[in-house]
């Protein structure tokens, strides 16, 4: 067992391999950490207005990700890896700035 065995499923043909070792998560998973770990890095010295249209921004970005998840999940259609990769690096971007901004309105608007 691993901790990633708890957040992703981790099939191993929705997963990437290197040198024959699949990766700790699947494609999409993969995609959200790179996106998400680099959005991170990038809103610290770029940071983003708190305003709507950001959390407008970033509830589009999830969108492509929940249509490609939800049509294989009632099996409309079979993705691919390279697509879901893409679908969770937008994802990824996607849910930290809907972060900075949820987080951005109770820091300012209930802490101080």
């Amino acid at each position: 067992m691993s901790v990633f065995d708890y957040i992703c499923h981790r099939r191993p043909e929705r997963s990437f391999f290197y040198k024959g070792r699949q990766f700790p998560v699947c494609a999409r998973c993969t995609g959200f950490y790179i996106s998400g770990i680099a959005s991170i890095i990038l809103f610290k010295y770029f940071p983003l207005p708190n305003t709507l249209t950001t959390l407008a921004i970033g509830i589009l970005l999830l969108i492509p990700c929940a249509i490609d998840g939800t049509s294989q999940l009632f099996e409309m259609r079979e993705s691919n890896n390279v697509l879901r990769l893409i679908t969770g690096l937008l994802g990824g971007v996607g849910l930290i700035m809907i972060y900075e901004v949820v987080l951005n309105f109770v820091f300012l608007n209930f802490i101080y």
